[in-house]
């Protein structure tokens, strides 16, 4: 409540223009939705970790509840560090790319593709350090729509055990 009525306070003294939620949990989220919107102030964004193996937000019923609310959702990628990088996660990485080939596509071009797939999500955060990994990150807005098989070979591949990654 402290931090929603500092948000208010903010946004009412014309210090900002909107308001932004990052990681919250589904309740907490709702909670702060329902502060913000009983004070007329709009959430504007939720921005949380969403990618091909991180589906919590989806799975907790957090971009449909943002949407519920009329809330965008920007998705952040992941890094993943050499301690993840089991056999098993290199297994799927290297499964992930050969479906990226068949469509024509990098292995990072679908990954950002597959987040913008449904307009739950509103925008992606890219991680590009140049200009050239940035032209090359926007191809993926050539090709966001998936087939039913290449949705089904996606899902297969990223819900195979690992040992908990």
């Amino acid at each position: 409540e402290e931090t929603m009525q500092a948000l208010v306070d903010i946004v009412r003294q014309g210090k900002a223009l909107y308001v932004g939620l990052s990681r919250y949990p589904a309740d907490k989220a709702e909670e702060a939705y329902r502060y913000l919107e009983a004070r007329d102030v709009h959430c504007l964004l939720y921005q949380g970790r969403y990618n091909l193996f991180d589906r919590a937000p989806e799975e907790e019923g957090i971009l449909g509840q943002a949407r519920a609310y009329g809330v965008g959702c920007m998705a952040q990628g992941r890094f993943l560090k050499r301690e993840v990088l089991t056999e098993a996660v290199l297994e799927k990485i290297k499964a992930l790319d050969r479906v990226a080939a068949e469509r024509g596509q990098t292995l990072a071009e679908m990954s950002l593709a597959w987040v913008l797939k449904d307009e739950l999500v509103t925008s992606v955060i890219i991680g590009a350090s140049s200009v050239a990994q940035l032209e090359d990150n926007l191809k993926a807005l050539r090709k966001v729509d998936f087939s039913r098989e290449e949705l089904e070979r996606i899902e297969a591949i990223c819900h195979t055990p690992d040992g908990g990654q």
